[in-house]
């Protein structure tokens, strides 16, 4: 239990919130987009600014107290028990510059926020299919954007992070300066410090083609064959995916399309209409569409391409690179997840991998799945009426899926993986050894344990000491 002195000792060191379970907010300072995912720390802090990040940061390390992290809570699949939780949505710095292609970002800032700033430039920024995630906890997973054939992970546009460490140093890193932890921050996700803020290129964008075509859950079958087929011929300014998908009653969906089961293609193309329609033609002729929503986008409505839910639940995500999608996989797929399938799951999708998102350029970070043709993405639902039946299938696709996959998981969307060689499975053996070695370094009593730690071997320490991340 922590003291309610030690508490009184942090509340005049930092400008925002300090709150205990018994204190009125909160739980509202909890509360984050996945459910599934609630926290239960012994203390948590509502940060501002870096100066109140590096208070808590030395007041963690001093009183022995492990550290968690969030934000939106879009990631929270792992619910935190004990410890000092973070939060970091009050840090909205943002600053751009549209003259040098460069933006800001603080550590609470919101994907949507971000575009909305860039876009009146004709400029955009490499988010993932929900606009509404953090920005910085997004990016330091590697993030795997809609249009990141084109241009490659969010991870690559990184030019400088802000971070405080376990030891409550504040530090400005990049090529230049602390360039191995410059690295590892891009795609090691939470492992090293709190970045307070981040400094991204922009990309330049100005035309768009995109959308998505829905499909009868009873061409399925047609359909996936012919992305299978399709997809790996596609040059790079494509981005692709497809999803096997329940369609929810939402208002952001179209109310012809409610409660049934759905074939969801997803496109994008950067460059002219007739190009990108040109493109798309052997899909819309897969199989005839309930409705083509595909056409000239602007940027600012890039989520209507995925259509992901907008309210917080019950979520679990996970999924797996792949080597291939052949037409034995595909029929494999459609057997564990397909109309007839009584599959629980309300979204299994593959999305195509490769073009710009194969190329480092020469640039050493912790991102995983450059070496992957595809992505298997899950998303269960875990409420009272399919949560028994939701991991099993999971395990069940997964397991399934096993002899196309790289051995590989994407941290953003790892679920929960369980032990350290589960943890390790989002990275190679040379960058996980990287990361094991650089959180012994700036991290050696471990206080950044929760979510996907690396190096859970370590013994238990003694009473009052510095517990291990198996905790």
């Amino acid at each position: 239990m922590i003291a309610r002195t030690d508490v009184e000792e942090l509340h005049r060191q930092v400008r925002g919130p300090v709150l205990l379970p018994e204190d009125d907010g909160f739980a509202e300072e909890l509360a984050g987009f996945n459910l599934a995912g609630v926290h239960h720390p012994d203390l948590v802090v509502g940060v501002t600014d870096a100066a109140d990040v590096v208070a808590v940061m030395r007041w963690a390390a001093a009183h022995h107290e492990p550290v968690g992290i969030q934000s939106t809570g879009h990631g929270a699949d792992q619910p935190m028990e004990g410890g000092l939780l973070v939060t970091t949505h009050r840090m909205q710095e943002l600053e751009v510059d549209p003259v040098r292609r460069t933006a800001r970002v603080g550590a609470g800032v919101r994907w949507r926020r971000v575009i909305d700033a860039v876009a009146p430039h004709g400029l955009a920024v490499l988010n993932g299919s929900a606009s509404d995630a953090g920005a910085v906890g997004y990016t330091l997973g590697g993030g795997l954007p809609v249009l990141g054939r084109v241009f490659g992970f969010a991870a690559d546009h990184v030019v400088a992070l802000e971070v405080v460490t376990p030891d409550g140093r504040l530090r400005r890193v990049d090529a230049g300066h602390e360039p191995e932890l410059f690295a590892l921050l891009r795609g090691g996700k939470g492992n090293l410090g709190l970045v307070t803020a981040m400094t991204l290129d922009l990309v330049p964008l100005e035309q768009l083609y995109g959308g998505g075509i829905f499909y009868p859950g009873s061409a399925a079958q047609d359909v996936l064959s012919a992305f299978s087929r399709w997809a790996p011929t596609l040059p790079e300014h494509a981005s692709t995916s497809v999803a096997l998908r329940w369609m929810p009653h939402d208002p952001t969906v179209p109310e012809e399309l409610h409660r049934q089961m759905l074939v969801h293609l997803r496109f994008c193309w950067v460059g002219p209409e007739e190009e990108g329609a040109r493109v798309l033609a052997p899909m819309r002729e897969a199989a005839r569409p309930l409705l083509d929503l595909v056409g000239p986008l602007d940027y600012r409505d890039i989520d209507q391409v995925h259509m992901d839910a907008t309210e917080p639940g019950l979520y679990v995500l996970t999924g797996e690179f792949l080597r291939d999608f052949d037409a034995a996989a595909v029929m494999t797929l459609l057997r564990r997840a397909g109309p007839d399938s009584g599959c629980p799951l309300p979204e299994v999708g593959i999305r195509l991998m490769g073009g710009a998102l194969a190329r480092t350029d020469g640039i050493r970070d912790a991102v995983s799945g450059r070496d992957a043709a595809f992505f298997l993405e899950l998303i269960g639902w875990l409420a009272p009426h399919v949560a028994e039946a939701t991991p099993p299938a999971l395990a069940g696709i997964l397991q399934d899926m096993a002899p196309w996959s790289t051995g590989r998981a994407f941290v953003n969307m790892h679920g929960v993986p369980g032990g350290e060689s589960k943890h390790a499975r989002a990275w190679s053996e040379e960058v996980y050894a990287r990361l094991v070695r650089a959180k012994a370094f700036y991290d050696p009593d471990n206080l950044l344990r929760f979510q996907h730690v690396v190096g859970q071997d370590r013994s238990s320490p003694g009473p009052g000491q510095p517990a291990d991340s198996s905790a």
